[in-house]
């Protein structure tokens, strides 16, 4: 039996398309504590995620936090969960739904979008199974993650590689490492935070909450940091905002590691403090929103900035499938699968189907089984 992966059924001639891997973190499969602790599993023992050394983090991993956390972190998905399952999935679904309706229209020539999660399920490696079944010959990876990260990003880049190492035939593949400060997306932040604006009073002060990584990941090279700023700080321009009406913070700390700082539920409770009454928050880094953004956010942080003496905070929704965030995402696909065929406009698709079914009959005349 091969060890690698092949299409047995391939027929010369076959029509060919441009792929795009869809990809964003993923989540459990329920809001239970059974599906957590699988989904927990997969994401903890990343060593992307967690650099610890194996050996050391598997005894924790699975004498600690399996058995204290897939609890509460269940209770806490199903206070967010919908009728159509976790939010971030719902999200993504429509994102990749809403960038095939885009890109069939800006692409000169045939294109499948595909989603997938790092963790959880739809999988990498179905998404690009459905790439590959669809005649991707050529695929584009997009991790909706703005900003770089070792923990995030790179992890994205060893699934889909550890993926088509398996493979007999590999198609060309390309990668979107990161999209901080694309003016697109940069003029889109602005305007959802704009349209709040518009709809309830402005806060006296903007917080950009981004998840927070490990400290050590920024002093070992991770530009994480550094993207987070500059994307809060082009925002923070297009608005008009001077200093002081904005900062950036970290959320979502795990573990007694020192992470990057300030940190955002205690930057919130010295706001209330010094009698700061009214806030907005808006997380830049996540695409879609999900446990992070409307539980952690919305409901926790909300709850510690009003017992500290705050009298409102407004969380500001993530981009999910806003029209300007879909045409954000088509212009970095067009611009990366730039010189591919299906991705310009000189592409012909009578001219196409000729030429496959030319070098068909050229195969069978060849002894080709078809």
């Amino acid at each position: 039996m091969s060890r690698f992966e092949g299409e047995g059924d391939y027929r010369h001639g076959s029509p060919e398309c441009l792929g795009v891997l869809l990809t964003n973190l993923g989540s459990p499969e329920a809001p239970t504590a059974e599906a957590v602790r699988h989904y927990l599993a997969e994401f903890l023992w990343d060593p992307r995620v967690v650099e610890i050394p194996r050996p050391l983090w598997w005894l924790i991993l699975h004498g600690l936090v399996l058995r204290t956390r897939p609890s509460r972190s269940a209770h806490a998905y199903q206070r967010v969960w919908t009728d159509e399952g976790s939010p971030l999935l719902v999200f993504s679904r429509r994102q990749a739904a809403g960038l095939q309706a885009l890109l069939q229209q800006r692409c000169g020539g045939p294109v499948r979008v595909a989603l997938a999660m790092r963790y959880g399920q739809p999988s990498i490696a179905a998404g690009l199974r459905e790439l590959r079944a669809a005649g991707a010959r050529r695929i584009l990876v997009l991790p909706l993650y703005p900003q770089y990260s070792g923990a995030t990003t790179a992890s994205t880049f060893d699934a889909v590689t550890a993926v088509l190492k398996t493979w007999r035939w590999v198609p060309a593949l390309r990668f979107v490492n990161h999209y901080h400060d694309e003016p697109a997306y940069i003029a889109a932040l602005a305007r959802s935070i704009q349209e709040h604006w518009q709809q309830q009073p402005r806060g006296e002060r903007l917080l950009f909450s981004f998840h927070g990584m490990p400290k050590r990941t920024l002093l070992l090279g991770d530009p994480y940091h550094c993207q987070c700023l500059k994307t809060a700080r082009l925002v923070a321009e297009r608005l008009q905002l001077v200093q002081g009406e904005w900062q950036v913070t970290f959320q979502s700390r795990f573990g007694r590691a020192e992470w990057l700082q300030p940190y955002t539920d205690k930057t919130l409770r010295a706001w209330a403090k010094a009698n700061v009454q009214r806030v907005d928050v808006v997380c830049p880094g996540f695409a879609a929103d999900c446990l992070e953004t409307l539980e952690e956010i919305a409901m926790l942080n909300k709850d510690a900035f009003l017992a500290a003496g705050g009298e409102q905070l407004h969380y500001i929704p993530a981009l999910n499938d806003r029209a300007d965030h879909m045409a954000a995402l088509a212009d970095l696909v067009l611009r990366d699968a730039h010189g591919w065929p299906e991705a310009d406009a000189w592409w012909n698709a009578p001219r196409q189907t000729e030429a496959a079914e030319a070098s068909r009959r050229r195969a069978l005349a060849l002894g080709a089984a078809r």
